[in-house]
């Protein structure tokens, strides 16, 4: 058993987004942004050229653009090619051997290649705060905001945003920056989301970011 081929469906329209349980506000200087597993193997599965993934891709490539700017750490997680059955554990029972041994599967989609100063963790669980040190590195930089876009929005992206308000860090998820095998698993994974976190759009995200840009030149 493995991972499935998607069909395409539309991104979620603001209008359609569960009401999030919490009203925190995106703050620059505590938040980092989180790029979960946009990896050429998972990204792959989608039809290319159609929804979601092109917006997927391009909301994610704007959030980490104005990241960069405003000095808000960028984290991406790749989960490594070439694992045995021992280190994949129940996750390779259910979803398969992952990765094979091929480096351009486990890259990085190329518009979203991790660029020097960002970080690379390898997550061997969708979870990516599991056997990582993602945690560690929020708390260095004393962050306890996380933005969390990326791959699967019911796996991954959940498990994430989840696991950081149970370690009382902040989650927004990103609802047209996530991605999913269906778009009724895409809504599932929101619906849950907004119960412990904040979900938002990239618009809304990067509207609420903006004002704290640094001015331009004259």
């Amino acid at each position: 058993m493995g991972l499935p081929d998607v069909d395409s469906y539309p991104m979620p329209a603001a209008t359609a987004l569960p009401r999030s349980r919490a009203a925190w506000r995106i703050d620059p200087a505590r938040a980092a942004l989180l790029v979960h597993t946009m990896q050429n193997h998972f990204v792959d599965m989608f039809p290319a050229g159609r929804s979601p993934v092109v917006e997927l891709v391009d909301n994610i490539a704007a959030l980490r653009e104005l990241a960069g700017r405003l000095g808000i750490p960028v984290v991406f997680t790749a989960e490594p090619a070439g694992q045995l059955p021992g280190q994949r554990g129940l996750v390779g029972e259910l979803w398969g051997p992952g990765i094979g041994g091929e480096p351009e599967a486990a890259a990085v989609v190329a518009p979203l290649a991790p660029r020097a100063g960002e970080h690379l963790l390898a997550n061997v669980r969708p979870n990516a705060f599991l056997r990582s040190h993602l945690g560690r590195l929020l708390r260095a930089q004393a962050r306890d905001q996380l933005i969390v876009c990326g791959l699967h929005a019911h796996r991954g992206v959940l498990l994430t945003a989840t696991d950081a308000f149970m370690n009382d860090i902040q989650p927004f998820v990103v609802a047209d920056a996530v991605a999913d095998f269906s778009a009724e698993q895409h809504a599932r994974a929101l619906d849950w989301a907004a119960d412990s976190g904040v979900v938002c759009t990239t618009d809304r995200l990067l509207r609420d970011l903006l004002p704290h840009r640094e001015p331009k030149n004259a």
